[in-house]
C-alpha cells in the first residue's frame, strides 16, 4: 500500500520526537534503533526510508530538541509587550524549577545531552554547536531592563553566558542529587534563582516554582 505524503511527514516526526526523548533521557549510546522505532510506533525498517544512519537521526533528532525548546521559551504572542525582562525571568524560573528537573526527556537538550554531545563529531557535534549558539543569542538579545536589541553587545554576550552557564550547571547538579538528597537539589535550584535575579536585576517570581506567567512547559 502506497503511504501518502501527510503519512510519511506524520512518521518521520514520530521518529524525530520519540528520538529526541529517549536521547535526553538516555543519552546518544543509551538508546538503539528498536528503542526509537517502538516509541514511535513504526517497524525498524522504516526509520531508514527517513535517515540515512543512525547518527543522521541523532543530528536531527538533537536540531529537533532545540528548535522545540527555545519554541517553548519565547515569551507567549499574546504577552509580547510585557518585554525581554519577563522573557528572562521566566525563562530562569522554568529552567531552575522541579518540573524540568524531573522531565529529563521533554526538557534542555543541552543539560541532557552535553556531555554525550562533547565525545561527538559530525553532524551531532555540529548540531549541539548550532543549538547552543542560538540559545547564547536569544539570552543576549534579551535585557533586564526590558529591551530587545537586534545586535548584542559584548556585555550582553558576558551575560548570556554567565546565565546559562549557571542555568545548565545547576540543573545538572539538581538533577544528580534529586534521589540522594531532595532537600538539596531543591536548595540548588531555589539558591540559582535568586542569585540569577539580584545578579541580573531580574524580579525573583515566584521563587517555589512556575506559575501563570511561567509558559505551560519547558
Amino acid at each position: 500500500m502506497k503511504v501518502s505524503k501527510a503519512q510519511v511527514t506524520e512518521n518521520r516526526l514520530s521518529i524525530l520526537q520519540a528520538a529526541a526523548r529517549l536521547y535526553r533521557e538516555r543519552g546518544f549510546t543509551g538508546v538503539g534503533v528498536a528503542d526509537i522505532t517502538r516509541e514511535a510506533g513504526l517497524t525498524h525498517g522504516g526509520l531508514y526510508r527517513h535517515f540515512e544512519s543512525k547518527d543522521a537521526l541523532a543530528a536531527e533528532a538533537a536540531k529537533y530538541a532545540f528548535e522545540w525548546e527555545l519554541s517553548d521559551l519565547e515569551p507567549p504572542a499574546a504577552d509580547a509587550s510585557a518585554g525581554a525582562g519577563r522573557f528572562l525571568r521566566t525563562g530562569v524560573t522554568n529552567y531552575l524549577s522541579p518540573r524540568h528537573r524531573d522531565s529529563v526527556g521533554q526538557g534542555c537538550p543541552v543539560a541532557a545531552l552535553a556531555a554525550d554531545a562533547a565525545r561527538e563529531t559530525g553532524a551531532i557535534a555540529d548540531a549541539f554547536a548550532q543549538g547552543i549558539g542560538r540559545y547564547m543569542a536569544l539570552f543576549a538579545q534579551r535585557r533586564p531592563d526590558g529591551t530587545e536589541v537586534a545586535q548584542a553587545e559584548p556585555e550582553d554576550r558576558v551575560r548570556a553566558i554567565s546565565m546559562l552557564s549557571t542555568m545548565v550547571g545547576g540543573l545538572i547538579l539538581a538533577r544528580a542529587t534529586a534521589r540522594g538528597l531532595p532537600a538539596l537539589s531543591d536548595e540548588i535550584l531555589a539558591t540559582l534563582r535568586h542569585h540569577l535575579a539580584v545578579t541580573w536585576g531580574l524580579d525573583e517570581h515566584n521563587p517555589d516554582g512556575c506559575d501563570q506567567d511561567c509558559v505551560q512547559s519547558i
